[in-house]
């Protein structure tokens, strides 16, 4: 009797081993929007850890590496090619749409993410992570300014320094009136040593989001 005790009892552990291992594995693998319906359920269930995950999420959407969004700036407006820009240029069902219409719009949609998480976060009042987001977005059209590419670019060669300067325009739109002066300058000086070229660019629309 004892024995077959033992056996079941070995059976049990191991199979619940088997199920916190499987379950380890289905975690590690879950998609982005069935981690947040894991978080969701969890924070139901636990009402006590709301707090502590809402700190760690605010520190992670705060934090925002600077070279990062650049990076990926650059390179999706870059690796836009002539397929891309075949795809959505000449004869539609709406009529006829030009190639540097349709490289405008592609290079909007290339970087609309990222101007939405910037606006994302101004809306959380995550000011410094927005601010961040920002100088990723201009840092990383300058880049892609200075790229013989041979894309998109030559269809829409303005496109880099007029969506920085919207960019900007957008960041600063999100603060009162009263303080757009003092976040105007400390982000002029924070990205004219890197985008020197645009500097007059950058100090006309930080002087006229004032005016506003």
């Amino acid at each position: 009797m004892s024995t077959n005790k033992s056996r079941k009892k070995g059976t049990a552990t191991t199979a619940a081993r088997n199920g916190m291992t499987v379950a380890s594995g289905v975690l590690n693998r879950l998609a982005p929007g069935e981690v947040a319906s894991v978080l969701r359920i969890l924070l139901d269930r636990h009402p006590n850890l709301t707090r502590e995950a809402q700190e760690i999420a605010a520190e992670l959407v705060s934090s925002v590496p600077v070279g990062d969004i650049a990076d990926d700036v650059c390179a999706r407006v870059t690796r836009l090619d002539m397929d891309d820009l075949h795809g959505r240029a000449g004869k539609r069902s709406g009529g006829y749409v030009e190639p540097a219409q349709a490289a405008q719009d592609l290079l909007e949609e290339a970087v609309a993410g990222h101007l939405d998480d910037m606006k994302r976060r101004m809306d959380l009042g995550l000011y410094e992570g927005a601010e961040s987001v920002c100088a990723g977005i201009v840092l990383g059209l300058f880049h892609a300014s200075r790229q013989k590419s041979g894309g998109m670019l030559e269809w829409a060669p303005d496109f880099p320094a007029e969506h920085a300067g919207y960019a900007i325009e957008e960041y600063l739109a999100g603060y009162p009136k009263s303080k757009r002066r003092g976040v105007g300058d400390r982000l002029s000086a924070a990205l004219v040593a890197s985008v020197s070229e645009w500097s007059d660019m950058i100090f006309r629309i930080t002087k006229r989001s004032r005016q506003r």
